[in-house]
């Protein structure tokens, strides 16, 4: 007579399974039973009021803003060309080391300090002189181009 092929082990893994498996429908089935059912799309809608808050109630009709397509902005604003003017500062040399070839320039409108090369000096300067120049965005921050001695 022969042996049966399934031993303790297999009995044992095969009624975890089945276990596992029941306790997964029941699961399921509790789930079911105490579901809530879903809002209504009424319930779900959220409003945005005048000053961009969410709320529950819809907005007062009259008022609704009309804003035409025409005036909404995308992107920069252009800007507007400047006067030689106003390209033109006025600053004094608080710093220039010559050996170097390098200062700064306070900016008497702005209080700014700008950083000088000797490359664009028109004048020879040093510390404490009234220069005029030009402002032009370097790779570490403002340059002055064109600089001059003034009186």
């Amino acid at each position: 007579m022969g042996r049966s092929q399934e031993t303790f082990s297999k009995k044992e893994n095969e009624k975890k399974r089945l276990k596992k498996k029941k306790d997964k429908e029941e699961k399921k089935a509790e789930r079911q039973a105490n579901s809530k059912p879903g809002k209504t799309l009424e319930e779900m809608m959220a409003y945005i009021d005048e000053n961009g808050n969410i709320s529950s109630t819809p907005p007062d009709p009259k008022k609704k803003k009309i804003i035409r397509s025409e005036d909404i902005q995308i992107g920069v604003a252009k800007q507007q060309p400047m006067d030689e003017a106003e390209l033109i500062r006025k600053g004094v040399v608080t710093f220039f080391n010559e050996s170097k070839g390098y200062g700064f320039i306070k900016d008497l409108q702005t209080q700014e300090s700008i950083f000088v090369h000797i490359n664009e000096l028109v004048d020879a300067i040093k510390e404490h002189d009234k220069v005029t120049f030009e402002v032009q965005m370097g790779h570490k921050g403002p340059n002055a181009v064109s600089v001059k001695k003034s009186s």
